[in-house]
């Protein structure tokens, strides 16, 4: 097995991975289109990195851990960017601080756009030299799945900028208004009890922190039919759910009471609008809910009476469904009113689970520096399920785990119900 070993793939044929490789990069730098040169420099809080600092990440990635240790030859583009660019692979060197992206005026966007063409035509020469080498395969497999998180990260970061405009612009006009519609009733399905197995399973690709498939015990349960929506947010609100501390975690209430929060992060003061990658549009009452924290999915679920699913529970009611939803192919980018015959599992907007997120008992990170990547965040954050709707569609399956911190608001992150016992 491969150094990267959780890294491998189904199809590892020279051209279906080059195709997928310009597929990839070329669907990254579609999404800043519309962008002006202006909007690719600004970071608006910590937690978001500058536009341009995502299309030279992800160059970097492929340069510092394919081209380099298996392109015979390869110039490196820039040394300065080694640091500049690293995110938080320490095993490879230091890097610029996090917080301070958005003091990176140099190198200039058209600086970065040459990087990522240096670098995509060294890969392109690789791949047709090295392209059946197991190794060179599941390394760029594993770059193309990260650079399809940074798709996501790019839209959300580039959200939050340009939220605090008090223009309040669309990222991309051109977006389609979602289809109006009713949810449909809200009810509880039994959930699948008993001992059973999740994890990442089969030879397709699946990060190391799927890993391994492992056993589970689960008492009986039910999950929502569906994910909660604005309007029913919006009645928690109404009944004074942000001024009750009996439904809050401790962390949670002192954050209501320190940040000011009193609505989901987007919503208008009057709660009758919502600023979207579309620009700011009325307050769809049937469509799910996002930009919500994990502390507010809890109080939320609290006040209704219910839970949120644990993982395994999440797990398990999707593994026999097909990843079918709203993703970032859809064109909406914005979670819309589910249909009467789909659960919405997948896509929409990202799941808190009430599952800290740490290791599957035997779990081993990738060897090196790759081993950095997921390990050695398991500790403060939630686990968080199903995608959303800025997620490719081919990133995720039921086994996917992502994860944030408790208090995180600026990903797509909403709420389905679980409770205890039969449906």
């Amino acid at each position: 097995m491969s150094s990267t070993r959780e890294a491998v793939t189904g199809d590892a044929s020279v051209d279906s991975l080059s195709s997928r490789f310009q597929a990839v990069r070329g669907a990254t730098t579609a999404l800043c289109e519309t962008l002006e040169p202006e909007d690719f420099v600004v970071q608006s809080m910590p937690d978001v990195s500058p536009t341009k600092w995502h299309l030279a990440h992800v160059t970097w990635f492929f340069e510092t851990f394919v081209l380099e240790p298996y392109a015979e030859g390869y110039r490196v583009f820039d040394d300065a960017f080694k640091f500049l660019f690293n995110s938080y692979y320490y095993g490879v060197g230091e890097m610029h601080r996090r917080p301070d992206r958005g003091l990176l005026s140099r190198p200039t966007v058209g600086t970065v756009r040459r990087y990522r063409e240096h670098v995509d035509c060294a890969m392109g020469a690789l791949l047709q030299e090295r392209g059946e080498d197991p190794e060179v395969v599941a390394r760029v497999t594993l770059g193309l799945n990260h650079e399809e998180q940074h798709q996501e990260l790019l839209l959300t970061d580039i959200k939050h900028v340009f939220a605090q405009n008090p223009l309040k612009p669309a990222v991309n006009p051109a977006l389609r208004p979602a289809p109006a519609g009713t949810a449909s009733e809200h009810r509880f399905v039994a959930g699948v009890a008993g001992i059973r197995e999740i994890g990442a399973a089969g030879h397709t690709f699946a990060f190391d922190n799927e890993t391994p498939r492992h056993r589970v015990l689960l008492a009986e349960h039910a999950l929502g039919s569906r994910l909660v929506t604005n309007g029913e947010y919006l009645a928690f609100i109404e009944d004074g759910g942000y001024r009750d501390s009996n439904l809050w975690l401790s962390d949670g209430w002192a954050a209501v009471l320190e940040r000011g929060w009193n609505r989901p992060l987007y919503w208008s003061e009057d709660r009758e609008r919502e600023f979207t990658l579309g620009g700011e549009r009325e307050l769809d009452r049937n469509a799910p809910v996002t930009h919500v924290s994990y502390y507010e999915a809890d109080a939320f679920a609290r006040w209704a009476g219910a839970r949120l699913p644990t993982e395994a529970e999440w797990e398990l009611a999707a593994s026999d469904l097909p990843v079918r939803g709203n993703f970032v192919e859809t064109g909406f980018w914005q979670p819309v009113v589910g249909r009467d015959d789909e659960p919405q599992l997948f896509g929409d907007v990202w799941e808190w689970t009430s599952s800290a997120y740490g290791p599957y008992p035997g779990f081993r990170p990738l060897d090196g520096a790759l081993g950095e990547y997921n390990g050695k965040f398991m500790c403060n954050q939630m686990t968080v399920r199903g995608g959303s709707c800025a997620s490719a569609t081919d990133h995720l399956r039921a086994s996917y785990r992502s994860f944030f911190y408790p208090d995180a608001r600026w990903q797509f992150l909403g709420i389905r119900l679980a409770k205890d016992g039969a449906a």
